[in-house]
């Protein structure tokens, strides 16, 4: 009786998925899950699965590390505004060589100083 409820809630929550996006990096591929809580809100379900080898040749077993984060609407913007901050400071960071102290405040970075192609523009609203 309980495998067949643990099958059951399984096959719920994979039907609770609007729209997903799998993004493949190296031995680690990012889940951008789209899904609906029981009042019917979207939320984001963003899943790192990382590609784990224990053992050499025949007797290597192979296992996945997942790690989930969930992000609401309500937190939307704050996120994809606070990611596209991190993102612009790593490329001029990496465009200028240099290294920053971690108490640098770049939450005032002027919009002129982003570089070309580091900046998002989410519409969470559609």
């Amino acid at each position: 009786m309980e495998d067949f409820k643990r099958k059951n809630d399984g096959e719920k929550r994979d039907q609770e998925i609007v729209y997903s996006k799998a993004i493949k990096a190296g031995k680690r591929i990012y889940y951008l899950d789209v899904k609906k809580n029981r009042k019917d809100d979207l939320f984001l379900a963003i899943t790192e699965s990382k590609k784990k080898v224990n053992g050499e040749g025949d007797d290597a077993q192979i296992s996945f590390e997942k790690h989930k984060i969930f992000l609401y609407k309500e937190d939307f913007e704050k996120f994809s505004d606070g990611l596209a901050e991190v993102i612009s400071f790593i490329n001029k960071m990496n465009s200028e060589g240099g290294v920053v102290s971690s108490e640098t405040d770049f939450s005032s970075q002027d919009e002129s100083d982003d570089m070309p192609g580091s900046s998002f523009d989410f519409d969470f609203n559609k």
